[in-house]
């Protein structure tokens, strides 16, 4: 046995309260947030939201209706089109143009999806973005 501490082999942060756990850096990881435009981090949010919604549509690829739950789908719809409505004139139409047709597709799948579906301007999200038509 050694008295030695042993180190990390890919020599990241030492702990330096002795507890055996790395401590984070937090400085650096602000630091690097602060360093994000905000149109990365809108667009990366609303990817987040669609895909989502898209495995509680049961559009996943394996296994897809195991996961389906359209409430769910509802809640993250519409607050996906919440964001990109409110977030599109900050955006510009250059990236806002690839996310409604992402939501308005999730609109209508969602149309597709549910047993009795929603009269128009009913639907997740049509409050945001006006009724949905295919």
């Amino acid at each position: 046995m050694s008295d030695a501490t042993p180190q990390p082999p890919d020599g990241g942060p030492q702990p330096a309260d002795g507890s055996g756990q790395p401590t984070a850096d937090y400085d650096a990881m602000t630091r690097d947030i602060a360093d994000v435009p905000a149109v990365e981090v809108i667009t990366t949010v609303a990817v987040h939201l669609m895909s989502a919604a898209a495995v509680n549509l049961g559009l996943a690829e394996s296994e897809g209706a195991q996961h389906k739950d359209l409430d769910e789908a509802r809640k993250l719809i519409t607050s996906l089109a919440g964001l990109v409505t409110a977030g599109a004139p900050e955006i510009g139409s250059y990236h806002a143009a690839p996310l409604r047709d992402g939501l308005k597709a999730l609109q209508l799948a969602f149309r597709e999806a549910s047993l009795v579906p929603d009269p128009p301007g009913q639907g997740p999200g049509e409050k945001f973005t006006g009724p949905v038509y295919g």
